[in-house]
């Protein structure tokens, strides 16, 4: 229900600003929105503003036309301020008509006003009754019990109040030209084109508490090798290179580490190529799925019902436990969980070996080819 403005635009729009400031899967999973934005104002050129290092993963997207990165700026304040300053002009420099913002935070509610946008719509927050008063469209949410809490629905629900609608609500990611590239030279070089059959694996998330036990991995790795001939090929952020080099170091079978090495679009590349990822709660499995790759994903005290890919080729581990899940940051929020600790193996052995069973003859893939697209980042252009 529209509680401020109205759900149909008066002016021509022809220059749409989209802020997401949420995390990678949050970016991964407004993909649908991006597309019916565009997909009702064909005519408008339709750009994203992410956090700082997010735009390389939508640059093959044809559906925006530029990308925007708030950034965390260095030096003395004065310099700061000047950074500051020369990114809000190159923002207000596109003219933007509408904005929409999809998150319910200060930040995104401050870069909506300054982006100079005469129209500019959100979801009204109860939270932060001052954030309400910096949009001229505001539409109240659906009550909790009418909602659709499926991740994608999250941002959907935004531009939906204001007219635009898609049927499509599955996440899509395009591999731009220069990915595709340097991910080519990138598993050159690290050996991964050796091997006949190969996975990517992710033990890893930003909390600890959706973690599995790392020696655990150890063992999936070693029985993928022994059972199947299948190497695998661990992904991961750079502050996660130490925990998978230790977990490199205890393999017995084919392991190929490229923790850290890869930049987002390098890494939706990577995943691409894969054949299958298994992995924890994390951005990972959101990216897999979104360039097409199926996908295991243990789940815990997290919600997998509304975070998990959709679709017959993805599968989710989750434990036996009736406390999951908890929507915790583990037991008690001690940031450890036991439903976690006490997964075994053996059941996600099973999940892989269902796959694996109805896909007997793992494919090579091809990459998706798309041209690049700009991104603007303050301070590197």
């Amino acid at each position: 229900m529209i509680i401020k403005g109205c759900n149909k635009f008066k002016r021509k729009i022809k220059s749409i600003l989209i802020i997401q400031l949420g995390d990678i899967g949050d970016v991964v999973w407004a993909t649908p929105t991006f597309r019916a934005v565009k997909e009702t104002y064909p005519q408008a050129n339709v750009s994203v503003l992410l956090r700082e290092s997010f735009g390389s993963l939508l640059e093959a997207d044809p559906h925006i036309h530029k990308i925007f990165e708030v950034t965390q700026y260095k030096g003395n304040l004065l310099e700061r301020a000047k950074k500051q300053v020369s990114f809000i002009s190159n923002l207000r420099g596109e003219h933007f008509d509408l904005v929409f913002d999809l998150r319910s935070d200060d930040r995104g509610a401050y870069m909506a006003l300054l982006s100079g946008a005469q129209i500019r719509a959100a979801l009204l927050y109860r939270g932060l009754k001052w954030r309400n008063l910096l949009f001229t469209h505001l539409a109240d949410p659906l009550p909790p019990k009418e909602r659709i809490y499926a991740a994608a629905e999250q941002s959907l629900l935004v531009v939906r109040s204001f007219g635009i609608n898609t049927k499509d609500g599955i996440p899509k990611l395009w591999i731009s030209e220069k990915a595709r590239k340097s991910v080519k030279q990138l598993l050159y070089h690290e050996g991964v084109t050796t091997a006949n059959r190969w996975i990517t694996l992710n033990p890893f998330s930003r909390w600890q508490y959706k973690e599995w036990g790392y020696e655990k991995w150890v063992q999936i790795i070693d029985w993928l090798h022994e059972k199947y001939g299948i190497s695998t090929v661990i992904v991961g952020a750079p502050e996660e290179k130490e925990k998978s080099i230790n977990i490199v170091s205890k393999c017995k079978g084919q392991i190929f580490n490229l923790t850290g090495k890869t930049t987002l679009d390098e890494l939706a590349g990577v995943l691409r190529l894969s054949s299958l990822h298994v992995g924890v709660d994390s951005a990972a499995p959101h990216i897999a799925a979104a360039v097409g790759t199926p996908t295991i994903t243990i789940y815990g005290p997290s919600v997998w019902s509304e975070w998990a890919p959709p679709g017959e080729m993805h599968s989710v581990v989750i434990p036996d436990c009736d406390c999951a899940p908890c929507h915790q940051k583990g037991c008690n929020d001690s940031g450890i969980s036991k439903c976690l600790e006490e997964l075994t193996v053996d059941k996600v052995k099973v999940a892989i070996q269902k796959f694996l069973d109805h896909n007997s003859k793992i494919p090579v893939k091809t990459p998706i080819r798309r041209p690049s697209k700009e991104v603007f980042t303050p301070g590197l252009h």
